[in-house]
């Protein structure tokens, strides 16, 4: 048979009602910190596209610049010196 020293061990060991709910709502506010992480992720990640995007854009404009001017030092007969 339990005695109450038994009881008493065991109940300090055991989660109660409110530990349970305490438990409940940080597990819900982690959950709402872990959907705002990857709401910010995304953005990010969109942004970092959109960039690589417009860098090769403007590379690709630089390269054709550069092939215009190449062959206006050839009709110019100027040589160009890197």
């Amino acid at each position: 048979m339990l005695t109450n020293e038994d009881i008493q061990k065991i109940i300090s060991v055991v989660a109660t009602k409110e530990d349970v709910e305490s438990l409940k709502q940080d597990v819900n506010g982690l959950r709402e910190s872990i959907q705002s992480l990857v709401i910010s992720v995304d953005k990010l990640v969109k942004s970092v596209d959109d960039l690589k995007t417009e860098y090769i854009a403007v590379n690709n404009q630089i390269s054709r610049h550069e092939k215009w001017l190449l062959q206006i030092a050839e009709k110019v007969g100027i040589k160009l010196e890197y």
